[in-house]
């Protein structure tokens, strides 16, 4: 399959100048045919009534982006307001914010990471302002990884400071201009194109090595491009137009070729100033810094301290007993909390610590089963340490068993309109149909229904793509392959269901909907118990 470049129009400053930017976009495209995505990097709301009036018609559906447009959060404490949260979101029909900080993945495998706004001065940061420990959750998942090679695209408001180095001059004051943090983001990402804004000026810098000749193996180069406000009255060129092929699709030899105007590396500058690093807690290398301003993780240590953080950060002085802690309660009836009166009991199959495994209602096939914490967690992404590895070493139990069967496994959850954390579980035999079969059937029912199921790469988390809040779909594949999509307005509650039952996979087309699946209680007890007797030897809850 030939590899499928994809099409991208890029721009600065938008400033709330909606229409002109739009029109310009639709007069490319019909010069130049489809574009497949527009990034908007820098200030996109403005700060005038003319603006909150044009941003009206598209936030109301009278007027509609010509493209999938993807856009940075605020710059300014002016336009915090037009974002209804820090966490990304579908602002208007076609427009998109991406969130404050993460990594962006299409179908085609194009991997976008980005940052909103500028760097915080002082603690606590304001609400258009990230902070080193947001720069450091972005990028510890990705290169944790020993096949990072870098991304396809950065998106930042900011100037990397110093990206001048090496290269040619951009007509800006270089005194003032950049942060030494993006700088550090960018040598840290490896991007293969960096876009940013703010200073109303454009500049292309040449393209960079970011391996060291003779000493390191040959990596692809960077090119940074720094675009204007939109309809400035100077015609600074505010947009750029690119195809880029996937990193992960390119042949290795085409990835790597160095242009005839290749530089060093800008951030690898003897000359950069010392003291940067100083001011933003965000250096080059982790073991520069002292212990207290450590915001990278410690991948080998099971990223305890980052749990630890996050629960509370109890300190527990030594030869103390560490007490357990109680698992978060419902403050209304919950159908799926197993200390609750509404929990059904009788269709529960293994209990373990902090996790439990049950029957689903209306299954599937006879083994279809859900994973669900004791306590009430909302989603994954919500849940702490403990209750990650023991859910873990259920899927580990089921995937066992199912493989035994002669069956693989998909799981999948919805974090959409339920209150309580179901990871569904169900198997599909392996002479029905191979893992891309059932990952097609997943990409394929979702376009049909005009949404796009990101891939998410192994080394990146849930976590760091939906912030807890962030309504989702998500797919996880008996390859450990990752399939997700940011719900925006409106998502079929069936979905999982009925692609899982469609022909192309279990054929029981009739079985979609959970309610018609129904079974009396005497039947239900009976297909329990069978299961349960078949189960255990894979149950680790039995040994424990």
């Amino acid at each position: 399959m030939a590899e499928q470049p994809v099409r991208v129009l890029a721009c600065g400053d938008v400033e709330g100048r909606l229409t002109a930017l739009f029109n310009r976009v639709q007069t490319i495209q019909k010069k130049a045919g489809q574009f497949d995505l527009l990034l908007c990097v820098g200030e996109f709301f403005g700060t005038t009534p003319e603006a909150e009036a044009e941003w009206q018609q598209y936030k109301t559906g009278a007027k509609k982006a010509p493209i999938h447009t993807y856009i940075l959060g605020a710059a300014s404490q002016e336009t915090v307001k037009s974002f209804p949260s820090a966490d990304g979101c579908e602002l208007a029909d076609n427009i998109t914010y991406l969130g404050r900080r993460g990594v962006f993945t299409g179908v085609s495998g194009l991997q976008i990471a980005y940052v909103s706004g500028r760097e915080a001065l002082q603690e606590p940061a304001p609400a258009h302002c990230y902070t080193s420990k947001d720069l450091s959750a972005l990028v510890a998942p990705l290169t944790s990884s020993s096949k990072f090679r870098g991304v396809d695209i950065l998106l930042t408001s900011q100037w990397p400071r110093g990206v001048w180095h090496y290269g040619n001059n951009p007509e800006v004051n270089t005194k003032f201009c950049g942060s030494s943090s993006v700088a550090t983001l960018a040598d840290k990402l490896k991007p293969r194109y960096h876009f940013a804004a703010l200073e109303g000026a454009h500049y292309e810098r040449l393209p960079y090595r970011n391996h060291v000749i003779l000493q390191e193996n040959a990596q692809h180069v960077s090119r940074f491009i720094a675009l204007a406000i939109v309809n400035n009255p100077a015609k600074k060129k505010y947009l750029y137009a690119f195809n880029i092929i996937p990193m992960k699709t390119m042949d290795p030899s085409e990835l790597v070729k160095q242009p005839q105007d290749v530089t060093e590396n800008p951030y690898r500058c003897p000359t950069k100033d010392k003291t940067d690093k100083l001011k933003t807690g965000f250096s080059t290398t982790e073991e520069e810094e002292e212990p207290g301003q450590q915001f990278f993780f410690d991948l080998s240590k099971k990223q305890g301290g980052r749990d630890q953080q996050r629960d509370g950060g109890d300190e527990h002085h030594q030869g103390q007993p560490k007490q357990p802690r109680r698992p978060p309660q419902a403050s209304g009836p919950c159908w799926f909390c197993l200390a609750s009166p509404q929990v059904e009991k009788h269709l529960v199959i293994s209990i373990g610590t902090h996790c439990y495994l049950a029957l689903a209602k209306g299954s599937l096939t006879p083994h279809h089963m859900l994973i669900l914490p004791i306590g009430h967690y909302q989603s994954v992404v919500e849940l702490s340490s403990e209750v990650v590895l023991e859910m873990d070493k259920y899927k580990s139990a089921l995937k066992s068993f199912y493989k035994s069967k002669g069956e693989r496994c998909v799981l999948f959850e919805r974090n959409y309109k339920s209150q309580h954390l179901q990871l569904q579980v169900v198997p599909v035999p392996l002479d029905r149909c191979t893992t891309e079969d059932i990952k097609e059937a997943f990409m394929v029912q979702a376009q049909e229904q005009q949404m796009e199921l990101m891939e998410i790469p192994q080394h990146t988390d849930l976590k760091q793509i939906a912030p807890p809040g962030t309504p989702y779909f998500y797919v996880e594949l008996d390859s450990g392959e990752k399939l997700y999509y940011r719900i925006q307005k409106h998502f079929p509650l069936q979905f999982g269901r009925e692609v899982l039952a469609s022909e192309a996979l279990l054929n029981i087309p009739t079985r979609a909907d959970w309610r018609e699946c129904k079974q009396s209680r005497e039947e239900e007890e009976e297909s329990c118990k069978q299961l349960r007797d078949i189960f255990q030897p894979f149950d680790f809850a039995w040994e424990d």
